[in-house]
């Protein structure tokens, strides 16, 4: 069967249409915009009217497509800003105008299931089992430690958006040291919770979903374009991840724009989401991360196969 499935996060709005048969999936169309949904909902609880209208403008893109290559099931998913937003009944309401499906405001831990079918379903062979799994957002990072089956999953509210726009937006480019203790103070008191809720330390090996930290290993791996091939199970040291982000913390805005496989929608937030990896790299005492390019949108993507 043909599916499509969007995911609607605090950053990115993204759709997969991908033919399911079995236990094999083949990709037929991937596209990701930058469209901020999440802008300012930290700190006034709404989605505003622009980000909504940029959202929409992308998701009416995205109809087209699937109308054009006939997918039979849709399925919208959407993420930390619009679960914070106190009007998300107008986003909703947008989504079923464009699509005709109600968007489905998944839970945290409905947001980390979906994250690991989507990366360890063609994770066979690279790397010990249990994973952790980790999903690093604009708006909250999901923790999943698990094998053949999820073992425990956690969503904990520090994302590469929120976090900038909270400590590092008016701070300094780059930004100065008091402000970066600021953003890992709170990503540590999120690491905590992490700690405690789940059982990270029968994890074997880290497996790194998202624009974060993909853009960590296209710098790592000092690729001169974004290449998601290459990206795609690359294993990146924790002397890597390391380097690349004291190199990114120490750049201004233009350095950061001018690094081959940055995407300009992650120029100003990169730092933050980086330094979320950083810190859980440490602070699990990971030697490396396995990075993964499918993720929560092909867990979607899976779960309407049936």
């Amino acid at each position: 069967m043909r599916v499509a499935a969007i995911d609607c996060g605090t950053n990115s709005v993204r759709l997969l249409i991908a033919d399911i048969s079995g236990n094999v999936m083949t990709e037929v169309e991937r596209h990701m915009q930058i469209v901020r949904l999440g802008q300012g909902v930290d700190r006034t609880g709404r989605l505003a009217p622009e980000a909504l209208e940029r959202t929409f403008t992308a998701m009416r893109g995205y109809q087209e497509l699937i109308v054009a290559h006939g997918a039979t099931a849709t399925r919208v998913v959407a993420t930390s800003a619009t679960r914070d937003a106190a009007n998300r009944q107008e986003f909703a309401d947008g989504v079923l105008a464009i699509f005709g499906v109600e968007p489905e405001v998944v839970t945290g831990a409905e947001e980390a299931e979906l994250s690991f079918t989507g990366a360890t379903r063609s994770l066979a062979g690279e790397g010990e089992q249990p994973y952790l799994v980790v999903d690093i957002g604009g708006g909250s990072t999901e923790f999943v430690v698990g094998g053949g089956h999820v073992e425990g999953a956690i969503s904990v509210d520090i994302g590469c958006v929120r976090l900038t726009e909270r400590h590092l937006k008016d701070a300094g480019d780059p930004p100065p040291a008091p402000a970066l203790e600021r953003v890992v103070a709170d990503i540590e008191a999120a690491l905590d919770k992490v700690a405690a809720a789940v059982p990270v330390e029968r994890a074997k090996t880290l497996v790194g979903l998202a624009g974060s930290v993909t853009t960590v290993a296209g710098i790592a791996l000092d690729l001169p374009q974004y290449d998601a091939d290459k990206i795609h199970h690359a294993r990146i040291s924790a002397e890597q991840v390391h380097g690349v982000v004291r190199e990114l913390l120490a750049m201004t805005h233009e350095q950061r724009a001018a690094v081959p496989v940055m995407h300009p929608g992650r120029v100003d937030v990169i730092g933050a989401g980086a330094l979320i990896l950083d810190r859980i790299v440490r602070r699990f005492a990971f030697s490396q991360v396995v990075v993964s390019e499918h993720d929560i949108l092909d867990g979607i993507a899976w779960s309407l196969s049936g």
